[in-house]
């Protein structure tokens, strides 16, 4: 049995752990909430229950606080789609994602409208530069479910993934137009799946 000098260290890492954790978790809900200009680190540690000089000591900062949280939505990102996974499973896994998340559904639209900078401009053009990439990737992945018959056909496939990218985020976009046309909470079970099932009729159907 370890003694008690052996388990401190242990235990201190446990904890210093779950402060960082609460930390991330409230700069997620802090960002998507107002946004990286309008979001403070007073506001930060309010929200995680903690002194505000700790995001300093763990993160540096707002800005590291935001570099770490892009790095672990690009984790999520990876990890969404099952391999082999079908076209509608696909659409079904991103939206799960994104509205599992709402917070950081919310902190890519930020990031999107340009309140998101990142540390330096080469880091912000590199990052554009990734991003420009991946969307070309998923056309070209789009293209090929197309020929392999799982999309409609003569459906132009930036189109399909442009229009699956606006429904899917429609009701962080959009809540109040997702509200009055569907009905109920925008996030609600029932109106993921009716955006899920006709999303996938809108892409695959003739």
């Amino acid at each position: 049995m370890p003694s008690s000098e052996e388990s401190r260290p242990d235990e201190r890492g446990r904890v210093a752990n779950g402060t960082r954790e609460r930390i991330l978790a409230a700069a997620v809900a802090e960002f998507g909430a107002k946004g990286y200009s309008g979001a403070r680190t007073a506001g930060i540690a309010a929200r995680a229950g903690v002194n505000q000089q700790l995001s300093s000591y763990y993160f540096g900062g707002k800005q590291g606080l935001l570099d770490e949280l892009r790095r672990r939505w690009q984790e999520v990102q990876t990890e969404i789609v099952p391999p082999g996974a079908s076209f509608a499973e696909s659409l079904g896994a991103h939206l799960d994602a994104t509205l599992d998340r709402p917070d950081w559904a919310r902190l890519v639209v930020w990031q999107a409208l340009g309140d998101c900078p990142f540390a330096d401009a080469e880091e912000g053009r590199r990052q554009a530069e990734r991003q420009r990439e991946a969307m070309a990737a998923s056309v070209d992945k789009i293209r090929r479910r197309q020929e392999d018959g799982e999309i409609r056909a003569g459906l132009d496939p930036a189109f399909a993934l442009l229009a699956a990218y606006a429904i899917i985020f429609a009701p962080i976009t959009m809540p109040q137009f997702v509200r009055d046309i569907l009905g109920g909470d925008p996030l609600s079970p029932e109106n993921r799946q009716v955006l899920r099932t006709q999303l996938v009729k809108l892409l695959t159907e003739d």
